[in-house]
């Protein structure tokens, strides 16, 4: 679920005066799922704590990191189970005793479904349109006075066995995560009144009972589901996948007239004499939930970004196929057109601004393209003008999401082979090695391989060695673009777009790796000729 369709909060407070207690807690919206956790630490005091914040870390990035194959309950389940046995028998080697032990409650929710389990008495509540149940299990004793026994918790025994349980979400719902200390406070009425307040106002109105000197400590975590995610609908709806497709069929009024990509997904066709482009998804999404997951995605991003940027994109109403429509751009791709000779400099100029101007759009959403290459951008024109499309929607993604080596490996920056996540200077890099291939038919690095893992040692060549009509504040800007050390890379568009626009408030580049002659190359051939003048001339009055 997108990250503005989710918002979290989440408080604790210790008991009495101490300034940290046995409580822990963490929530995080991903890319697509949401996960909270919290953990209430029994049993000796720094232990507990201990067990509390290693089970929360745990699950949290277990679950970040699941195998896709897996269902959720499978994960849940099997997540808990690996921190109840580590912690209990560490437990059992270290203290001959159970020490290492706490509470739990877990919430996971992906698309419009909600995914839970408890162990112990920490609980789960829900509120919708008015009605405020607890979903969560209770594991403590029955009888009158024992109510605070636990009969299961984290590191008890080496199995455990959580309570687990699922449910549709709806837009407006609220879930709340609390340890004891909080539903012991406040009643239900209060519990409910108090959710659209927030985790913290919760938590400050039971220790206000108490003249702020809880008995217990206090923690609460609350989900509130703004909206559902409109890619449900999309993925939701049945539609045909099929494997292969003809030129000249016609599939919902538009006919096939011959394929754009060797794959046979991406089409030229036409519907009443006007000409688009049909994108198939692979015929893999009828098996593989990852690959209609990322193919829904990349239909909800093309009707979503409606720019100059990029071609207009549609989900015709009736259709009956898994497809979407974009307007034909017709032109030449980048790396077509560079073919015999590279780019003008105010070409590779009007590129680089048309690229910068792209990125800022999109960083705006809250995104990046994540594959940003001569192949995906299209030279075209209009009203006489040559001017520049994106055409590739496949890789656009929520920014500074990880997604490993995703992309074209030569314009990947080199961060980026060691797993960081794309960010503004990543887009930048690659920004950099398509204005440097667009002016020299060369990449920075040499071209890279997919599964290359490739040395980033030794600084490119300038690009003028290539191109000696490119002028020296441009290779500033390239340069620097494309650097490896992150600290004198650009850090936003912003900066390099300014630089752009203002050519003579350019600061030169000076290669780190070159000597002091070759840096100023010009000026020791300034003060070379200088001097030679005047020691013929000192000669030419020595000999008179």
């Amino acid at each position: 679920m997108p990250k503005q369709n989710i918002e979290t909060s989440g408080f604790t407070l210790a008991k009495g005066t101490q300034l940290k207690g046995d409580d822990f807690f963490e929530v995080k919206v991903m890319e697509n799922i949401t996960v909270a956790v919290v953990c209430d630490g029994v049993g000796a005091a720094a232990q507990g704590a201990d067990a509390a914040r290693r089970t929360t870390q745990f699950l949290m990035q277990s679950l970040k990191n699941r195998p896709r194959s897996w269902s959720m309950e499978k994960s849940i389940r099997h997540f808990i189970e690996n921190i109840n046995r580590v912690l209990y028998l560490e437990s059992m080697e270290q203290y001959e005793r159970e020490e290492l032990v706490t509470t739990l409650t877990l919430v996971v929710i992906e698309g419009d479904r909600l995914y839970g389990a408890n162990v112990g008495d920490s609980r789960i509540y829900l509120t919708r349109n008015g009605q405020f149940a607890q979903l969560s299990l209770d594991h403590a004793m029955d009888e009158e006075g024992m109510e605070n026994v636990l009969t299961a918790a984290i590191g008890l025994e080496e199995h455990v066995e959580p309570y687990y349980f699922e449910n549709n979400l709806q837009a407006g719902d609220r879930i709340l995560l609390c340890s004891d200390g909080l539903y012991n406070e406040l009643s239900q009425e209060e519990l409910a009144d108090g959710l659209k307040m927030g985790a913290s106002f919760l938590v400050k109105k039971a220790s206000k009972k108490h003249n702020d000197d809880l008995p217990d400590d206090t923690t609460a975590v609350i989900i509130e589901i703004k909206e559902l995610d409109p890619r449900l609908k999309l993925k939701e709806t049945e539609l045909i996948i099929r494997e292969q497709y003809k030129k000249g069929e016609e599939i919902d009024g538009y006919r096939l007239l011959k394929p754009l990509i060797q794959n046979n997904r991406t089409w030229l066709c036409e519907k009443k004499g006007v000409q688009y482009v049909i994108k198939f998804a692979p015929f893999e999404a009828l098996e593989d939930e990852t690959i209609l997951d990322l193919f829904v995605k990349e239909v909800w991003m093309a009707k979503r970004l409606k720019a100059g940027f990029f071609p207009k994109a549609v989900i015709p109403r009736k259709r009956t196929h898994r497809y979407y429509i974009m307007s034909y751009v017709e032109g030449t791709p980048l790396k077509e057109y560079i073919a015999k000779k590279p780019v003008s400099v105010d070409l590779g100029v009007e590129l680089a601004r048309f690229l910068l101007k792209m990125s800022q759009f999109l960083i705006k959403l809250n995104l990046v393209h994540g594959d940003i290459k001569a192949e995906n951008i299209i030279v075209t024109k209009r009203k006489e003008k040559i001017v520049f499309k994106m055409v590739d929607f496949g890789s656009i993604t929520e920014a500074y999401s990880n997604v490993t080596r995703a992309g074209t490996p030569s314009y990947l920056a080199p961060e980026r082979f060691a797993q960081a996540p794309i960010t503004e200077q990543t887009e930048i890099y690659a920004i950099g090695v398509t204005l440097y291939e667009a002016l020299t038919r060369k990449f920075p690095f040499g071209e890279i391989e997919p599964f290359q893992n490739p040395s980033f040692d030794k600084t490119p060549k300038h690009p003028t060695k290539y191109n000696a009509k490119i002028p020296e504040w441009l290779e500033s800007v390239i340069l620097r673009a494309v650097e490896t050390n992150l600290d004198k890379r650009y850090h936003n568009y912003s900066e390099m777009l300014y630089e752009i626009d203002n050519p003579e408030k350019v600061r030169p580049y000076f290669d780190k790796n070159l000597s002091f002659i070759e840096r100023n190359e010009m000026m020791v051939y300034k003060v070379g000729f200088v001097t030679m003048f005047i020691l013929n001339i000192v000669q030419l009055l020595f000999w008179h």
